[in-house]
């Protein structure tokens, strides 16, 4: 399979997954906007919230990166400094995730 190929499907996939998870956080957030401090501790404590979050998190880091990395493809004719681009964009995701 083509580089541009999977990364066209990864895409796709990612935004599939996204959907769903965004209008569960759209929901959530709306209803715990007024809440007290301690009310939105318990709702992030509760180990579903934690984990949607997380995966809407990293899939949104994922979806990101693929689509800034397609506007570098499309906007850097060097393919050198695209390169690095890339890599850079990866890498900085990768530290990010870490530091949630």
């Amino acid at each position: 399979m083509n580089v541009s190929t999977k990364k066209w499907l990864f895409l796709k996939i990612s935004s599939v997954i996204l959907i769903p998870l965004m209008l569960w956080f759209i929901l959530n957030f709306v209803s715990i906007y007024d809440k007290s401090y301690y009310e939105i501790i318990e709702f992030f404590s509760n180990t579903t919230s934690k984990f949607l979050f997380s995966l809407f998190i990293v899939f949104g880091f994922f979806f990101s990166a693929l689509v800034i990395s397609k506007v570098f493809g499309d906007y850097i004719s060097q393919n050198n400094l695209k390169n690095v681009a890339n890599r850079l964009l990866f890498l900085f995701v990768i530290i990010l995730l870490f530091f949630k």
